[in-house]
């Protein structure tokens, strides 16, 4: 009987085994055999190919550490832009009971104290944590370091102080990290302590699974006696009155029993619409810090140590011009780094600040639109022109102010997502038409004058540093 292979499998079959080539080359060998070696392809449907991996935990890591890297490598090796998704292998029944460890440790032959840092305490496959996001690897600066001392005093000594212990920033700034951090460290020193990790989404669709099968005893059981509930994202039980009532009496549970919980969200309680008053405050009971988008020196430092842990050697030219132009948040940092890397690694070519600046293009544009201020815009034009902010609000039209004023306009059409009407308003209630004009006109005169075109160039890479 002939056994017929599907064209897909033997495409993603032919892929990845070009990209474990080139993956061999690129990484350190014990992070080769122990990350990738392992992996099978499963199929490719147009752009997309599957990858097996071992566990839950291998999904995560692969996702949150090396998913642009593979991407990159693949889409080289198929000459076309290829996406990944994971799949995660099904047991059979004489491993059903094996921990990740020992698995990984079988596939992979790498050094015992690389496997037992990462798998120690408890399986990788019973854990939500990322073993990368603790205490150690947390960069601290201004813009965190109350959030992070608050976090270090609650892990070690759960229950007595700070509690609840409230997180809020933006996407990006390290709140989960925190919350990892914390769940680790209280796992690795009281062993006999409940640790419980859920996002309110997760908790929202497990409350909803708990009246459909009838078990919301077992459901009420789980988080109401843990010793530490970890709750990510708390702005999503908003608008939710059945999940606010009950996760209202999981609090009071235990806060009366003098157990932690630790909350994160994306804005301050007291800025959540549609959330009972009465959680609000409780929210408010313990302490309640902020993270905030941190500094150029933090984000240098951010960036060195995450090329550290990746064994990625990059140019202190490049991490400070990626530190300098990414202000945003974290995520968005390091993943400009991995971009910047994987170019290099793959193609060999020296990474000068010009490459990585167009490599790079699209997080520049973003990061310019999301940080910049038509405020902020008038104001550095106003100063390089040396007229009175006022001037850009104003009716008078001599042209030493109206053209720094179309000039303000342009970038303002250029550099934010703000519509022609909303950057008329913000220059005295002009209309739309007088804004079009004024943005076809620099254009114009950028396209027939190299000294327009040099300032509007420079005021614009000035507004996005």
């Amino acid at each position: 009987m002939l056994t017929t292979v599907s064209t897909t499998e033997v495409s993603a079959d032919s892929i990845w085994r070009g990209a474990q080539k080139m993956l061999q080359t690129l990484l350190n060998a014990d992070i080769y055999n122990l990350w990738f070696s392992p992996i099978r392809a499963v199929s490719l449907r147009d752009d997309v190919i599957t990858l097996e991996v071992l566990n839950d935990f291998c999904e995560v890591w692969l996702t949150e550490n090396y998913l642009s890297l593979l991407q990159d490598t693949l889409s080289h090796t198929a000459a076309q832009s290829i996406k990944v998704t994971f799949q995660v292998a099904t047991r059979g029944v004489g491993t059903v009971n094996s921990s990740a460890s020992t698995i990984v440790a079988q596939k992979a032959s790498v050094h015992p104290s690389i496997v037992e840092e990462l798998t120690s305490r408890t399986p990788l496959r019973e854990t939500p944590f990322n073993p990368n996001n603790t205490f150690e690897t947390y960069v601290v600066g201004n813009n965190n370091n109350f959030a992070h001392a608050a976090a270090s005093a609650v892990a070690q000594a759960p229950g007595k102080s700070y509690n609840p212990l409230f997180l809020y920033g933006g996407v990006g700034l390290g709140k989960t990290h925190l919350l990892h951090a914390i769940g680790q460290h209280v796992l690795a020193h009281k062993k006999n302590f409940k640790v419980t990790y859920v996002s309110s989404e997760k908790f929202t669709n497990e409350y909803i699974d708990g009246i459909q099968n009838n078990s919301l005893a077992k459901f009420r059981k789980k988080y109401r006696q843990s010793d530490l509930l970890l709750i990510d994202d708390v702005q999503f039980l908003a608008g939710k009155e059945r999940i606010q009532e009950e996760f209202f009496h999981t609090f009071n549970a235990l806060h009366e029993a003098h157990r932690q919980i630790v909350l994160t969200c994306d804005r301050p309680a007291s800025e959540l619409q549609n959330l009972e008053q009465r959680l609000i405050s409780r929210f408010e009971w313990g302490l309640v810090t902020d993270l905030q988008p941190p500094e150029v020196e933090t984000r240098i430092a951010i960036l060195r140590k995450k090329a550290l842990s990746m064994e990625i050697k990059l140019s202190d030219e490049i991490i400070n011009f990626i530190a300098t132009r990414i202000r945003a948040n974290i995520r968005r940092l390091e993943g400009a780094l991995v971009r910047v890397a994987s170019y290099a690694a793959l193609t060999g070519k020296h990474l000068s600040i010009e490459t990585a600046e167009s490599l790079l293009r699209d997080i520049l544009s973003e990061e310019g639109r999301m940080v910049l201020s038509m405020d902020t815009i008038q104001k550095k034009v106003a100063e390089h022109y040396d007229i009175r902010l006022a001037d850009m609000t104003s009716k008078r039209r001599p042209e030493n102010i109206a053209f720094p004023r179309q000039v303000a306009m342009f970038l303002s059409r250029q550099l934010t997502d703000n519509s022609l009407t909303t950057i008329g308003e913000a220059f005295g209630g002009r209309d739309h038409g007088t804004v079009m004009h004024a943005c076809r006109l620099i254009k114009g005169r950028m396209e027939v004058d190299p000294s327009v075109r040099q300032t509007v160039n420079f005021l614009e890479r000035q507004l996005q540093r």
